[in-house]
């Protein structure tokens, strides 16, 4: 059972033959003081160069602050890097883990784009001083893996569901599934607008999902639909324009997500989910919202 899985039919297990995993208590955040759009590496930059409201940014990346704490979780505060303007989207440098002997460990990243790998190393650091074990992809056969900006863990499970295609190797996965012991939901992306699987899927509980469904092949979907009892789809214009799945579930109850995402909102409140929604419109500039802009952690 741990390998990478590909497509419905070479699914040999059901959840409940998956060892469970306690939900993160706490997240991590890195402050916009330095948050631009200053280049375009995702279709949702081109023309927001230095269209940055940075006083707003603040504003709204505060409140998602806020938003953390009246959850409960312990929020830990990283001060941004003159030059990595999108090092704020803290999502995508590390894949962090917590094993059945409840050991922490992070696994760093190898970012697609020349102008973020700098970021990675300050991540790393923050990690080290948290006594975080490290661990590394061997870059000889991994040419990319960007984190939680697509490996998604299943709420409560050790199931690792493993967007590619854009930012990340689908060979990085063969490579996760022996360092982190774990099976590996291996999903194609097909769309660019959509480029990290946090932007077209969102863990909501251990048996729902929301997910813009024409961001994935044909076999990622059937793979989503074997394993989920409740899939959510959120529309185009919500998810291209709103990101409305790049919201976040990091309790299995209080989804965090865009101001405005009517549609989705309204069916995720008829599952029973709590709706919490929060101006993310200067982030979403540079390709990023809610789910982007913390790090779940144990």
């Amino acid at each position: 059972m741990k390998k990478v899985y590909t497509s419905a039919d070479q699914i040999d297990f059901t959840l409940n033959d998956i060892p469970s995993m306690p939900a993160p208590k706490q997240v991590l955040m890195v402050n916009p003081t330095y948050f631009d759009v200053e280049y375009v590496i995702n279709p949702h930059m081109k023309d927001h160069i230095g269209n940055v409201d940075k006083m707003q940014a603040l504003n709204e990346w505060e409140h998602l602050v806020d938003g953390y704490e009246e959850l409960g979780f312990k929020v830990h505060q990283l001060d941004g890097v003159e030059g990595l303007p999108d090092m704020v989207f803290c999502a995508n440098q590390s894949l962090p883990f917590i094993d059945e002997k409840g050991n922490r460990k992070a696994l760093m990243s190898i970012m697609h784009s020349q102008e973020r790998k700098d970021e990675v190393p300050y991540i790393e650091k923050w990690y080290k001083e948290q006594d975080y074990e490290i661990e590394y992809l061997d870059d000889s056969e991994v040419d990319d893996f960007e984190g939680m900006g697509d490996a998604l863990w299943h709420f409560k499970k050790r199931l690792l569901w493993g967007g590619y295609g854009f930012r990340s190797s689908l060979k990085a996965y063969n490579q996760i599934v022996d360092k982190f012991d774990t099976p590996v939901i291996a999903l194609e992306l097909s769309d660019d607008k959509f480029y990290h699987m946090d932007t077209c899927m969102a863990m909501l509980n251990e048996k729902s999902v929301l997910i813009y469904p024409d961001a994935f092949k044909k076999d990622g979907l059937e793979m989503i639909h074997k394993l989920f009892d409740n899939v959510i789809e959120a529309t185009q214009y919500e998810a291209e324009k709103l990101f409305a799945v790049n919201a976040t579930c990091p309790d299995g109850k209080n989804v965090l997500i865009q101001q405005g995402c009517t549609d989705v909102n309204q069916k995720l409140r008829d599952e029973g989910f709590s709706v919490h929604e929060y101006s993310t419109f200067e982030f979403i500039k540079s390709g990023g919202s809610v789910f982007c802009m913390k790090m779940l952690l144990w």
